[in-house]
């Protein structure tokens, strides 16, 4: 952690003088190192990209609802506001909710990394780190916040109170909507459509976030820890094999295992 001032102005940078195309993609990053953040700025425009850049977490939270970012990058070891409760405002805010976000981490802990995919980070990147990695993972994590091409003949799925409707990206249980995170869609879309198989956490890891994402089992299970708690009443739809990975029950008669 530096000592930079929590009042450090912020910019939007535009593209340097790189051959490289635009892709309309604009990402927020938050690091209060100074040589850390010009690196990443430099690459990322490079990339194509518009950059938006904050170094404290209270102008960090003003700016993404100013700028209206399509992924935040974001350091959790920041001066003053915890990247942790940064991320959790960011998610608690409607405004700023579904936009992606990739967390930062120094300590390479798992604890960190549990905490920040529990507040609905999309994915982690510890540091130190290869930028040729960072900039693969971002726009995995980008692809994955497109909007889906669904078939105009798309159905809608079911499975006790709980209704997705794949082409509008959206879940409800008993008519009450659920606000997920895309990841969490996913996995939740996963398990509905495999009606009753069991799906390990590798099959669900390549379903939600494609197989050129690598994270922990641990992540999985957080993800869906999440999932449930958004259930409700109802979370005895996702049953726990144990050694196995997760299916869908439609009654409550078989006992999840945690």
């Amino acid at each position: 952690m530096s000592n930079t001032p929590q009042s450090a102005p912020r910019h939007v940078a535009g593209q340097s003088g790189s051959s490289a195309p635009r892709n309309n993609k604009r990402v927020l990053v938050v690091d209060d190192e100074k040589d850390l953040l010009d690196l990443l700025t430099y690459n990322l425009q490079r990339n194509g990209y518009d950059v938006v850049t904050s170094q404290n977490g209270i102008d960090a939270l003003e700016v993404a609802v100013k700028e209206e970012p399509d992924l935040i990058l974001l350091d959790l070891m920041l001066p003053g506001l915890a990247g942790t409760e940064v991320a959790r405002r960011l998610k608690a805010d409607p405004r700023t909710a579904q936009i992606p976000l990739v967390m930062l981490t120094a300590k390479g802990e798992e604890t960190d990394v549990v905490v920040g995919l529990t507040l609905g980070a999309d994915d982690y990147i510890t540091k130190p780190f290869s930028m040729k990695i960072l900039l693969a993972r971002l726009s995995v994590v980008l692809r994955r916040s497109d909007p889906p091409i669904v078939p105009s003949d798309s159905v809608m799925l079911r499975a006790g109170p709980l209704s997705i409707d794949s082409s509008r990206h959206e879940a409800s249980v008993n008519g009450e909507a659920m606000k997920l995170t895309l990841t969490e869609f996913k996995l939740l879309s996963a398990l509905v459509q495999a009606r009753g198989r069991v799906l390990s956490r590798d099959q669900l890891m390549d379903k939600a976030m494609g197989n050129d994402v690598f994270v922990t089992d641990r992540a999985i299970d957080v993800h869906v820890t999440a999932i449930r708690k958004k259930l409700g009443g109802a979370s005895y739809l996702i049953h726990t094999v144990r050694g196995v990975g997760y299916k869908l029950q439609e009654s409550r008669d078989e006992e999840s295992e945690e």
